[in-house]
């Protein structure tokens, strides 16, 4: 296994504006990977993922001490969402060809593309729901919450997007009143065995390159750490509202619209 400085550069540009940003991984690092790097879609879905299974506890567990984890909500989104990436993993097999490449950087430029309107849609979403945050706990609504854990899931197993910046959005819908601080930390705990569940199904499938998990971890999670604290301290409006743009021009290149 060996490390590509370049990658691992990479990596750090990626992950600085994970953190910057707010969105998932998947949906910078993976495009990254495919566009810039040339790596096999598959493989680049993989190791994505196996990387974000290192990243994602790290958050996960600030909020799970601060209390601002739903874990009535999680317990049934894990329910759809562990056997939706499996699912999701099983699909890619079942599909297996020589044209699976691209059948994947499709699928890919399809999430990105939903990935693009669901920012757009969050902002709309958090000041139209700032007025509506509630002390009194929102009710599990638990066939809706199964049902995007299910679809989710089946999404990030197929194209490793969409853990955090897809689920984040539709739970805003489901649960309008949850306060900001439980909605981030809910996102970010049911994220773990979504991703746990796709990255051990394409370990399986032999997709991870270990050393490009290894390369982008390197640069990833400092990168992750700087972005965060920017963000923290300074206006970041103008690089949200320019990251659909560059997701929509990325997703419609994967499917050759552009």
């Amino acid at each position: 296994m060996s490390i590509d400085p370049l990658l691992s550069l990479g990596g750090l540009l990626g992950g600085f504006l994970v953190g910057l940003t707010g969105m998932g991984g998947g949906a910078l690092l993976t495009p990254m990977l495919v566009f810039f790097f040339h790596i096999d879609a598959a493989a680049a879905v993989g190791s994505d993922l196996v990387a974000s299974l290192v990243m994602k506890p790290i958050g996960g567990a600030v909020h799970w001490r601060s209390k601002t984890v739903r874990s009535d909500i999680v317990r049934w989104l894990c329910i759809g969402s562990v056997p939706g990436a499996f699912a999701g993993v099983a699909i890619l097999q079942l599909i297996h060809s020589a044209d699976t490449g691209n059948v994947i950087k499709k699928l890919l430029g399809v999430a990105l593309l939903l990935t693009a309107v669901t920012m757009i849609v969050r902002d709309r979403v958090r000041r139209h729901n700032e007025a509506h945050v509630s002390s009194e706990p929102s009710p599990v609504r638990v066939i809706p919450t199964l049902l995007l854990g299910l679809f989710g899931g089946a999404i990030v197993g197929m194209t490793s997007v969409g853990s955090g910046s897809l689920m984040i959005v539709v739970l805003s819908m489901l649960y309008p009143r949850l306060p900001r601080n439980e909605l981030v930390g809910t996102d970010l705990v049911q994220a773990i065995p979504l991703v746990a569940a796709a990255a051990t199904g394409h370990l399986l499938l032999g997709d991870v390159k270990f050393g490009v998990t290894a390369s982008l971890l390197l640069g990833a999670m400092p990168g992750v750490y700087l972005g965060a604290r920017l963000s923290s301290g300074h206006d970041t409006t103008i690089v949200r509202r320019a990251m659909p743009i560059v997701l929509i021009a990325s997703g419609l290149k994967l499917v050759n619209l552009i």
